[in-house]
């Protein structure tokens, strides 16, 4: 979670009933990245860019109202109650299951006061609470982190007191019984420190950067904690940041985003690996803590951050103040640091981005991290510089190293709102922004807004494809990057369907097994007879009329096992149990193409749709995700919407459009339509688009705003030339875009004129 550094008012609230809003810093002007080092090798450069492939574009007169933007899923806000609590700046704000957020400490930016206070938000009630909490209480702290562990426990590390001491220590909060304790530790502790990042591993809490010392300075190190034996590892160096993220995933470090020392908002991509180094695959040696000498060092010339508590200077070394109330401080002076901190063993690499109309600036708005399913979200949410409009919530895969923009602002920020904290379930599933609103018009009170955060709004991320953390990505063998192999090359069985998935489509006198067949239609959904009998089936096509199609021959018979589709297919074992027809004649014949078909019941054997399992066609995935809807297979469904989302492209695209319509799947539908009209001029040459029913052509030409033209030829020259969007000095409009050429129509057109690129 992201926080943003604030600077404090005079004026005195209190805990409950003051304003909650945090003062951000101003935003800093977006930054274009270049390819930064690796320890080991170099990192690419990935440059994403979008928009027209040819020197026509198709532009709105006013901002988009067609169906497919008003249509689908949107975040609903919902008002909270009880004590909510206000002005929390810098307070630790964490998912906990069972349907509960807990807030933790953080200060009153109106009075300087810091908290220690347990705070929780019942999901299902909507309503905030103050938990009573026993034993071994934390001192007050803010710029901490708290990490869910093993389900029931919190555990919390670091922050800074009233004081603006630093602070190692780490406690234990016990959801159940809601008791403190301490636990002793051993080995180099850490440097005290705020606004770092901590994550999990294998039973190890791993912490990363964050502001720490006598001056202030950027920690750019990184520890980690044993849980099994409460041991602190030594320091290495890795990146400098605070206000960050971090995560783990695919046995790497993740971190992304955050300050730098110099207070730039940095939107690079780091990772360290962990697999291979006895440091991290092995428990720390214990220690003491005269060993702490080797926590890490660094000058402390760094600037100071532009943020201040309180009247006095920051306050270094041990000072006295208790971190705990029970317990001593452990804060290392700076006179302690005498070696260097060596660099992590893993191989480190970083990637910083270019350009790309789909890589959200990290200069504006307010940002939020969190990580789902080996992606990175970021939602660019409203900010006093920003509206709605201008919001976005993005995807960068980390197996592509590719961003994608799954939701414009208007699809999923209601205006009229700040939002503060994001926190996500440990599924990866669902995320939550805590917030308030901006609207003095609110039932809240006169000269009440932005007081509280009053405020949440739930995020469903499976409605954008996302598998969440407990199933595992599909890798797309088409990369090649060795961070894309994933999946062990020997993989133990996974049960009855995985082992008779060797003997899939044997006839039976080979001794496979197999006791039953499947036909299929002889064709393909880039088939306009395939399409046609598609909407037979259904009744009635997507896009709302009638077809009537010719007969489609009937495909060769598929080999399968009985045992399997009645364990694993609903719908075939209620036809099997009422002894339908099949029951009898042990054959079933699917209208839907045999491609797709085949693909769908080799998924009822390995609950995948990877490429290495015979789905390599996005076409297929499409015509599956078909399938999903028309036999209510939600697993399957999901699988397919993160595959296309994520792989969409010209060549299917209209493919995809056309079986999202079908499967009432409108979030996919709505970003395959956004697509097609963005890469028209490639689209309309594909034999997906070709061997599209007449109907689709007319609907998908209509995605276009009722007031949209198209634009070329002298007029379009004109338009470029006065805004002085792509001519270089000394080159004409001919010169500087070619049909070979992707050109991004920059976002100020949109304010100057009020348009919105189709």
């Amino acid at each position: 979670m992201a926080h943003h550094p604030s600077t404090p008012s005079t004026s005195s609230h209190s805990l409950f009933g003051g304003p909650a809003g945090s003062a951000n810093p101003p935003p800093l002007p977006p930054s274009h990245f270049i390819t930064s080092s690796a320890s080991q090798a170099p990192t690419p450069v990935s440059t994403v860019s979008t928009v027209s492939s040819s020197n026509t574009f198709v532009m709105p007169n006013t901002p988009m109202k067609s169906r497919a933007m008003m249509d689908g899923y949107r975040p609903k806000v919902t008002r909270t109650l009880g004590q909510r609590p206000a002005c929390l700046v810098n307070a630790s704000v964490t998912y906990c299951g069972n349907n509960q957020i807990y807030a933790f400490g953080g200060f009153d930016q109106y009075t300087d006061e810091v908290y220690n206070h347990v705070l929780k938000l019942d999901l299902v009630s909507h309503q905030w609470s103050l938990v009573d909490n026993y034993g071994d209480i934390p001192g007050v702290r803010m710029g901490h982190t708290a990490t869910l562990y093993q389900g029931d426990k919190l555990l919390v590390f670091g922050g800074e007191n009233e004081h603006r001491n630093y602070l190692s220590d780490l406690i234990v909060f016990d959801l159940k019984t809601a008791h403190w304790t301490q636990p002793h530790v051993t080995g180099p502790i850490p440097k005290g420190r705020a606004r770092h990042a901590a994550v999990l591993h294998e039973d190890k809490l791993f912490i990363v950067g964050g502001i720490t010392g006598h001056e202030s300075y950027v920690s750019e190190d990184i520890c980690y904690l044993d849980l099994k034996t409460y041991t602190w590892s030594r320091s290495w160096r890795f990146v400098p940041r605070f206000d960050h993220s971090a995560y783990i995933w695919g046995d790497r470090v993740w971190v992304f985003g955050g300050l730098s020392k110099d207070m730039d908002k940095i939107g690079d991509l780091w990772w360290l690996d962990l697999k291979g180094s006895p440091d991290f695959d092995s428990s720390p040696q214990i220690g003491n803590i005269s060993d702490r000498h080797a926590a890490g060092s660094r000058s402390s010339d760094s600037p100071r951050p532009h943020y201040s508590l309180g009247a006095g200077p920051p306050m270094g070394g041990a000072s006295g103040f208790a971190a705990n109330i029970r317990t001593a401080q452990v804060n290392t002076p700076s006179f302690h640091l005498k070696k260097p901190v060596p660099m992590a063993p893993g191989a480190i690499s970083a990637l910083k981005f270019v350009s790309g109309g789909n890589i959200p600036s990290q200069g504006s708005g307010i940002h939020f991290h969190v990580y789902s399913s080996g992606t990175l979200l970021d939602f660019v949410t409203p900010a006093a510089t920003i509206t709605s409009k201008d919001c976005s919530l993005s995807a960068l895969d980390l197996v592509t190293l590719r961003w994608q923009k799954l939701a414009e602002g208007r699809e999923i920020f209601k205006s009229g709102y700040r939002w503060h904290y994001c926190t996500i379930n440990e599924d990866g599933t669902k995320a939550w922004l805590l917030g308030c609103p901006t609207d003095p018009g609110s039932d809240m009170g006169p000269n009440s807004f932005e007081e509280y955060i009053s405020d949440i709004m739930e995020i469903d991320l499976r409605r954008y494809g996302f598998l969440g953390n407990h199933l595992s990505p599909e890798p797309r063998t088409e990369l090649s990057r060795p961070m894309s192999r994933i999946r062990a090359h020997e993989q133990p069985s996974k049960g009855l369907g995985h082992d008779l998935a060797k003997l899939f489509n044997q006839p039976p006198e080979s001794g496979s097994g197999t006791d039953f067949t499947i036909t299929a239609l002889a064709g393909d959904y880039a088939d306009e007879d395939m399409m046609s009998s598609s909407l037979v089936r259904s009744g009635e096509s997507p896009m709302g009329q009638n077809w009537l199609a010719p007969d489609a021959p009937t495909s060769a018979p598929i080999h399968v096992h009985k045992l399997i589709l009645q364990a694993r297919w609903p719908h075939f074992s209620r036809l099997y149990n009422a002894q339908m027809a099949e029951f009898h004649t042990k054959k079933m014949h699917i209208p839907e193409p045999y491609t797709v078909v085949k693909s769908f019941l080799y998924y009822l054997y390995t609950d995948s749709i990877h490429a290495d399992d015979g789905v390599t066609d996005l076409s297929d995935v499409a015509g599956l995700l078909v399938m999903s809807n028309i036999y209510n297979i939600p697993h399957l469904r999901l699988l397919c919407v993160n595959r296309l989302s994520k792989e969409l492209d010209v060549e299917h695209a209209c493919i995809i459009w056309y079986c999202a319509g079908m499967a009432s799947e409108e979030w996919l539908r709505k970003r395959a339509a956004s697509f097609c009209l963005t890469h028209w001029g490639r689209i309309v040459r594909t034999q997906g688009f070709l061997r599209l029913p007449r109907s689709a052509l007319v609907e998908l030409s209509q995605e276009i705003d009722m007031e949209g033209r198209v634009i070329a030829g002298e007029e379009l020259e004109y338009v470029d030339n006065y805004r002085g969007r792509f001519d270089a000095p000394g080159t004409s409009r001919k010169d500087s875009i070619g049909s070979e050429h992707t050109q991004a129509l920059p976002s100020d057109v949109e304010d100057s004129e009020g348009m919105d690129l189709a």
